[in-house]
């Protein structure tokens, strides 16, 4: 993407931001507020972008014409996803894999697949109404994973989780990551230190930091940023040096391109 704005009303969520994702896993740590749910939204397809290019898959995301050849490819999990309660698990996902138009010889099987990837397979068949709220987000993974795709957007997946859980969903990321373009929006900096293998920090609508997490680990021990481990710190620190200076990102290394 190139010269990216999203504008809500007088609100600009994103200022001319330039990014590029390759395969892996890409953590998106921020405040709230600062714009990352705008950036999975354009990427998602499901929101225009005001101003900029936007490609994803080789494809113009504005050019409605390959949208949903594109959509196809895709995996997205919102922050709030809707559902039909009344439906099983199976029946959910399965639905998904019909919009995406999976091949329909093909849908148990990758239904079967995905759920027992999120560890509900002795819930297959349970009514998503009855399941809990980690449950409930789980199936929304599920249905993101289903058609393998090339693409995976998470916004905050990992709210609802309890901690082994969320030790689970780290190593299905990258397991994911070794194949797809995974993009994980979070504010819990921890799951991007166990899991991704490159680390972007948006502020007030512009990339502050990009590098690996090793970098801002590195940034943390050297620059006494606040928080109770180093990659917390580091946090903190970019913050902090970005607020002070707000015009490039503070760093670009790794894989960031």
């Amino acid at each position: 993407m190139a010269g990216l704005s999203v504008r809500h009303r007088r609100t600009l969520a994103l200022d001319s931001v330039d990014l590029d994702f390759g395969p892996g896993v890409h953590g998106l740590l921020g405040p709230n507020g600062a714009g990352k749910t705008s950036l999975i939204r354009v990427l998602a397809t499901v929101a225009a972008p005001t101003d900029g290019r936007v490609e994803l898959l080789g494809d113009d995301v504005r050019d409605h014409r390959r949208r949903a050849a594109v959509r196809r490819r895709l995996g997205y999990l919102p922050q709030e996803f809707g559902y039909y309660p009344g439906f099983t698990v199976r029946e959910f996902v399965a639905y998904v894999a019909w919009l995406k138009e999976m091949p329909a010889a093909d849908t148990p099987a990758a239904v079967e697949r995905a759920v027992a990837r999120v560890g509900l397979a002795d819930r297959v068949d349970a009514k998503v109404k009855t399941l809990s709220g980690g449950m409930v987000r789980r199936v929304g993974i599920a249905q993101a994973i289903v058609n393998d795709p090339d693409v995976l957007l998470f916004d905050e997946p990992t709210a609802g989780l309890d901690p082994e859980q969320r030790v689970e969903f780290r190593e299905l990321l990258r397991e994911l990551g070794t194949s797809s373009t995974v993009i994980v929006s979070t504010h819990l900096v921890e799951d991007v230190a166990a899991a991704c293998t490159e680390v972007t920090l948006i502020e007030s609508g512009h990339v502050a930091y990009r590098g690996t997490p090793e970098s801002l680990t590195a940034l943390g021990e050297a620059a006494g940023g606040v928080g109770d481990n180093p990659i917390e710190r580091g946090y903190t620190a970019a913050l902090r040096t970005h607020r002070a200076s707000p015009a490039p990102a503070l760093a670009v290394e790794g894989t960031a391109r």
